[in-house]
């Protein structure tokens, strides 16, 4: 006998449909299972604009972030960068060259420690971090524009603890 796709059956303590589908996709899976799933929905959103960035405006979602740093704090070095960014330098590196490549970051030698670089913004970069449409970073400040202040900065708290969680050697 073949089951229609509204047809329920069991899978374990989960109702799902003859596709393996949950029959109720928004049921709670638990704490921990529903709060990995809309990390996955928050990823999964920041890689698509990412990647629509990317062909709009020449630079990714971590690219732009980059540039807005560097603006921020003109000189600042890949190591420094890397700590804000809470990644290895290795992983920097790639980004950095890129956008050293696509001319939007300048690398200067650092006049203390010849053997560091430090970086500053060109013109396009200036452009590109005067940018306001298009971006993650639109998209995340119109997300939070009418969430209170204290949800914020909760929300904050707990992505810090958990980003410190899933740290090398945690």
């Amino acid at each position: 006998m073949t089951r229609s796709k509204t047809t329920p059956r069991k899978s374990g303590a989960r109702t799902t449909t003859a596709v393996g589908r949950p029959a109720d996709e928004h049921a709670s899976l638990g704490r921990v299972l529903d709060f990995m799933r809309l990390l996955w929905a928050v990823d999964h959103g920041l890689t698509r604009i990412s990647k629509r960035m990317e062909r709009t405006l020449g630079v990714t979602g971590p690219q732009r972030l980059v540039v807005r740093l560097v603006g921020h704090w003109p000189g600042i070095s890949a190591g420094a960068l890397a700590q804000t960014l809470h990644v290895h330098p290795s992983t920097l590196t790639g980004v950095l060259r890129r956008l050293t490549d696509r001319g939007a970051l300048e690398r200067r030698q650092d006049p203390v420690d010849a053997r560091r670089a430090l970086f500053h913004l060109t013109r396009r970069g200036q452009d590109l971090d005067e940018l306001r449409s298009g971006t993650v970073e639109a998209r995340v400040r119109a997300a939070l524009v009418s969430i209170p202040d204290a949800d914020v900065a909760a929300t904050a708290r707990v992505l810090a603890r958990l980003a410190e969680a899933l740290e090398d050697g945690a």
